[in-house]
């Protein structure tokens, strides 16, 4: 997929983490982590830009995901530790949950196009292919951004009036 294809999934797989945040009445950090998933959606592809690095190669695992998702954890604790250990922890988690999401589902994206991808290489090297559409297809890419804002949107606004409704019980 491209650039917009990958917006739409990083949208897809974070909408639940931000739903979740906002049932908990954490809109800035919902919307923080949002922001988030979206900066990183392209991460996996820089592997472009290194030379000797294979396309779809090590930064199209599950393993490049946790490995996003530990650093950012724990760049997200040590911002937190200010505040307390229940800070430290949550922040942690939500830039663990961020990093993984983001990468997680740049991986599942390009898993749509007839390439494909091996994201649990090298343990196993089995490719993973759905075949919908190539890359390159503008309807897919941006059929998966709407679909991601939709999603999005929705669990800004069902879960900010599930929050408000809630409050008012």
């Amino acid at each position: 997929m491209y650039r917009t294809g990958h917006y739409g999934a990083a949208l897809l797989g974070y909408a639940p983490i931000g739903f979740l945040l906002l049932l908990f009445g954490l809109r800035e950090l919902a919307l923080l982590g949002g922001a988030g998933a979206v900066v990183l959606a392209m991460v996996p592809d820089l592997d472009q830009r290194v030379p000797g690095v294979t396309h779809r190669g090590p930064t199209h695992t599950v393993w490049f995901g946790l490995f996003i998702g530990g650093v950012l954890g724990i760049g997200a604790g040590l911002m937190g530790s200010s505040r307390g250990v229940i800070a430290a922890t949550s922040l942690a988690v939500l830039g663990f949950l961020v990093g993984a999401v983001s990468v997680l589902s740049h991986i599942a994206a390009d898993a749509l196009t007839p390439a494909g991808v091996r994201p649990f290489t090298p343990v196993r090297n089995r490719r993973y292919s759905y075949n919908v559409a190539t890359a390159k297809n503008p309807i897919a890419n941006y059929a998966l951004l709407g679909a991601g804002v939709l999603v999005s949107g929705a669990a800004l606004v069902v879960g900010s009036t599930l929050r408000d409704y809630l409050g008012r019980l």
